[in-house]
């Protein structure tokens, strides 16, 4: 393993942007000041650059095993250092499912032969192996999820069975990640607008359907079910004004039961754009009004939400540009996520040092991983370093996703991410990729 020298860049970690060196040995980060021997290190000019902390994306479906035609582990992990992405969590909606202890270990084999970054899973739960899930052995867990079972059949979200949750919230102790939306009144809005257009709904209906009120009416109730129980619950991609009123950010972040998160797509794009970009913007929840655009940001500056995703979800266009009913619900991300909240910084909208603590620091304390999401003495170098003033139109002969589009083409971003370290290995650097190595599994402080 080589070691660096990363001179003269500006380190924004735990609040604060200093301009110092880093040192790199082997895959820990050994010395952080501003005179540092370097003892043979490869140095790295960092003048007129800034260094995060490696990003940790809490939600993303990289689609293997099951689904490889459209993303798998090496592809989509690929795009995502190349965005600065050291880390991902990964939902359980793979085929199959990951319902049981020996599926999740099959995840954790395949990422060690394949990802660049590292990696971490969550445990699928449902009515069908709940009993199994509260009696097993969660050391080192992660998480359980429910997000994106309700692909595999009706009845798979936990917001819409209060018994199941209860029972989950009274027995267990892990971190519960949930989908929340109510699918009964999602099926009611579908009939509604069915009867007037079929099966050709207009895309600008999606969160007509996909309401603030079937989000809502969910998030108020798992929060309320969790606070009974003290259970650890976490709300998934957060994409109305009204939930951002049900969360608390009078208390620090690791004294709260119940966090949240929202994802770039909500804060980047409004009903106005589904006129334009139709089927490719269609997510589950679905992207709102600029009213609520604006409410989740105002909630991410003040601390009810609690740290950004992606919820990265590729399908091939064929996937996508279909009618309302048949279009898949989702889109990629990772490989633009840091760029698209650096806009909002030079918008003058949010600090380098807020992006840091939503995209590094609490993604860590969220779901205790240890020794990373911080630039510290010891701990793991990962590391994001990024020009800020590096402008470049995303277009479909840069994309790296295995599904070749984003919804972004023809976008121009300010900055750019130009070094990518995950476990002090340089894994990309201006658009070239050292791939010989594979990232390592999240650990979890015991």
């Amino acid at each position: 393993m080589n070691t660096y020298l990363i001179k003269d860049v500006q380190i924004i970690n735990e609040g604060n942007i200093v301009t110092g060196s880093v040192l790199i040995e082997h895959n820990r980060i050994k010395e952080i000041g501003n005179q540092l021997n370097e003892n043979g290190a490869t140095l790295i000019d960092g003048t007129n650059h800034v260094l995060f902390p490696g990003i940790i994306d809490g939600q993303v479906h990289f689609r293997e095993p099951g689904l490889t035609h459209k993303a798998d582990l090496y592809t989509e992990t690929k795009a995502a250092v190349a965005g600065g992405i050291t880390s991902f969590i990964d939902m359980p909606n793979t085929i199959p499912n990951v319902l049981t202890p020996e599926i999740l270990h099959e995840k954790y084999r395949l990422a060690s032969m394949h990802a660049l970054a590292n990696y971490g899973f969550l445990m699928g739960v449902n009515g069908q192996n709940l009993d199994e899930v509260i009696q097993m052995d969660k050391t080192g867990l992660l998480g359980l999820s429910d997000d994106g079972l309700y692909f595999s059949g009706k009845g798979n979200l936990l917001a819409d069975h209060p018994e199941i949750l209860e029972k989950l919230f009274k027995h267990c102790h892990a971190i519960i990640g949930i989908h929340s939306e109510k699918e009964q009144l999602i099926e009611e809005n579908e009939h509604k607008y069915r009867s007037i257009y079929g099966d050709e709904i207009p895309f600008e209906y999606h969160p007509l359907i996909r309401s603030e009120q079937a989000c809502y009416e969910a998030t108020k109730q798992a929060i309320a079910l969790a606070n009974t129980y003290k259970a650890r619950l976490h709300i998934l991609h957060l994409s109305t004004e009204a939930e951002t009123r049900l969360f608390r950010n009078d208390i620090p972040l690791k004294a709260k039961n119940i966090t949240t998160e929202v994802c770039i797509h909500h804060l980047w794009f409004s009903d106005k754009d589904y006129k334009q970009l139709g089927p490719l913007i269609k997510w589950n929840p679905a992207i709102k009004t600029e009213k609520d655009r604006q409410g989740l940001m105002r909630a991410l500056l003040d601390d009810r939400i609690d740290m950004i995703t992606t919820d990265h979800a590729p399908h091939t266009l064929t996937e996508k540009q279909q009618s309302y009913f048949k279009s898949m619900s989702g889109a990629p991300m990772v490989q633009h996520a840091l760029p698209v909240m650096l806009e909002f910084y030079h918008r003058g909208i949010i600090s380098l040092e807020k992006i840091a603590e939503k995209m590094c620091h609490n993604p860590a304390v969220i779901y205790n991983i240890k020794d990373r999401g911080y630039i510290r003495e010891g701990y793991f170098a990962d590391l994001t370093m990024v020009n800020l003033n590096k402008p470049h139109t995303v277009s479909r002969d840069t994309i790296l996703y295995k599904c070749g589009w984003s919804p972004l083409e023809g976008t121009t971003l300010q900055s750019q991410v130009t070094h990518t370290f995950v476990n002090g290995h340089l894994v990309h650097h201006n658009g070239v990729f050292d791939d010989r190595t594979r990232g390592s599994a999240l650990e979890t402080n015991h």
